[in-house]
């Protein structure tokens, strides 16, 4: 069971990136799905998150209106399409997998992890 996160690099302040995560030996269909980023020296935190079904999204504060996560359950795939990026959006970017059908803005009922993926956003 893995989930691969891709499409991390470097992008000039007010580019953007689209991060797939992509599941293999196992489906999450059925499961609510989030993308988290750990930046040097800080606390990973919940960036987006998306229900098993994309009816119902979270977005923390800092990423609404420039951020849009959505889901492909045919394909077993996850994407966060990233725009207006800032320097302060560098960090490796994590997709995970709830135990649960719904999102969660906390990282305790994320059982399945990505490898994470970099971001650099150059001022």
């Amino acid at each position: 069971v893995q989930l691969q996160a891709s499409g991390g690099g470097l992008v000039q302040a007010g580019g953007s990136l689209r991060l797939s995560c992509a599941a293999s030996g196992r489906t999450f269909s059925n499961n609510g799905m989030g993308w988290f980023r750990q930046a040097p020296g800080k606390e990973r935190e919940v960036v987006a998150a998306i229900n098993w079904n994309g009816g119902s999204k979270y977005y923390a504060d800092s990423v609404k209106g420039r951020f849009t996560i959505s889901r492909d359950n045919a394909k077993s795939t996850v994407y966060l399409q990233m725009n207006n990026l800032k320097p302060e959006d560098t960090a490796v970017y994590y997709c995970a997998a709830a135990q649960g059908s719904t999102w969660s803005s906390i990282s305790r009922p994320y059982t399945v992890w990505g490898q994470g993926t970099l971001v650099t956003v150059s001022s």
